[in-house]
């Protein structure tokens, strides 16, 4: 029920089904019914040191991706494989320059690149992607809740509210989008905050 009205004069007001909002998973990216649909992914926090190794769970609760920090240990990098071992993306750091960055990689190719923000906000990244818009995440990036928008619109929402699991958060990516690449952009953003 949604409260209308006045403060003295609440009105409570029933929505039909087709409006309640409840059991279409974490819902905070808006869908509109020309779109399609996006999808929602439980990762682990904290757990990203060079060696560490987790499964990324779709919605269904089951393996979809997993972070393998195991691969390459000595250069500072993850690889993200499929559900099957497929290598979709590689998540490096790189430290040379003055500020922390990591590439995600994708074979030879450098397909986004994430930073901290020039600006002097803790709590905001940019993503340069090649080929395409850049992006940037803002929010509160150390206790994941924060947004990852391209030119205005929201990508993926990262969320810890939407489990009871401890130690874990979850990401919604909008419909449409480059699920691997969001999820890269994930973990690349976790492994320097």
């Amino acid at each position: 029920m949604t409260l209308v009205g006045s403060p003295d004069h609440p009105v409570r007001v029933r929505r039909r089904p087709e409006e309640r909002s409840y059991g279409r998973g974490m819902g905070l990216l808006r869908h509109r019914p020309d779109e399609p649909m996006g999808e929602r992914f439980q990762m682990r926090e904290k757990l990203l040191s060079i060696g560490d190794d987790f499964w990324i769970e779709d919605g269904e609760g089951r393996r979809a991706y997993k972070v393998n920090g195991k691969a390459l240990r000595m250069r500072d990098t993850f690889v993200l494989e499929d559900a099957s071992g497929n290598e979709v993306a590689r998540i490096q750091e790189r430290k040379l320059s003055i500020r922390d960055k990591v590439a995600v990689e994708r074979g030879s190719d450098t397909a986004a690149t994430v930073h901290k923000a020039l600006v002097g906000l803790r709590d905001r990244f940019s993503i340069d992607v090649k080929g395409g818009p850049d992006m940037k995440a803002h929010g509160n990036i150390v206790d994941h809740e924060y947004e990852i928008e391209r030119d205005g619109h929201t990508v993926a929402t990262i969320s810890k509210k939407w489990f009871r699991v401890r130690e874990s958060y979850g990401v919604e990516i909008a419909g449409g989008e480059d699920v691997p690449l969001i999820l890269a952009i994930t973990v690349a953003i976790d492994s320097l905050t």
